[in-house]
């Protein structure tokens, strides 16, 4: 099995891709030690902040030292310098707010997973004459499960992810995965800032659990 599908099987396993970014570097390890408890083996930490990079690298050391087998991907990725910067730090993964040609022609000469964000079915095209197989349906909220429902049968060969408004409830949850997803990104609904500005990491944890507990129950 390449890297890319171990990574892609590896997400859609777990049926949610959780998604953060915080300035402090303890707290930004932290929820990293409390998603990898709850049972998650692939994150994605956000290129958001001037913090972003040097907490990226410490993340990647920490996971080597206590979670070698947890796969961390870097979000919010918009051009090439920065995607060198984090092919040099060791992402498993990139992943952007739109689809970057210059981006994916990058990786896919490195043989590396690239998620790019669509929001329209001329972007998804695009994307997959790249030869793009997972798509990050962004921003969720706005696009809606029945967009997914419409359009699934155009790309039968697909692998699609809303991300962006995606809440913890099995209801939402379920739409999503009725609709035809393999994956839900979630952030500020399972990360929220208050849990990260208390440092409550416990409640991270045990949300994420719940999370998953949902998915499994959704596609058994």
């Amino acid at each position: 099995m390449s890297k890319i599908d171990q990574i892609i099987t590896t997400i859609t396993n777990q049926g949610t891709l959780p998604l953060y970014f915080n300035k402090d570097e303890t707290v930004s390890i932290e929820i990293l030690r409390a998603l990898y408890r709850a049972g998650i083996k692939a994150i994605e930490y956000t290129h958001r902040g001037a913090e972003a990079t040097e907490n990226f690298k410490k993340m990647i050391a920490v996971r080597d030292a206590e979670m070698f087998d947890l796969l961390i991907g870097i979000g919010t990725i918009k051009n090439e310098t920065q995607t060198e910067a984090y092919l040099e730090l060791g992402a498993d993964f990139f992943i952007s707010p739109g689809f970057v040609p210059e981006v994916a022609a990058l990786l896919k000469s490195k043989e590396i997973l690239y998620i790019p964000g669509c929001m329209t079915p001329t972007e998804i095209i695009a994307a997959e004459n790249k030869g793009i197989q997972f798509i990050k349906l962004f921003p969720g909220n706005k696009i809606e499960p029945d967009f997914l429902s419409s359009i699934k049968d155009i790309f039968p060969d697909l692998i699609f992810m809303p991300t962006g408004g995606v809440d913890t409830t099995k209801e939402n949850i379920q739409a999503w995965f009725d609709a035809g997803v393999s994956a839900v990104g979630m952030g500020s609904k399972l990360i929220s800032k208050k849990l990260m500005d208390e440092k409550d990491y416990q409640t991270i944890e045990d949300q994420t659990k719940n999370v998953l507990d949902i998915i499994k129950t959704i596609n058994k």
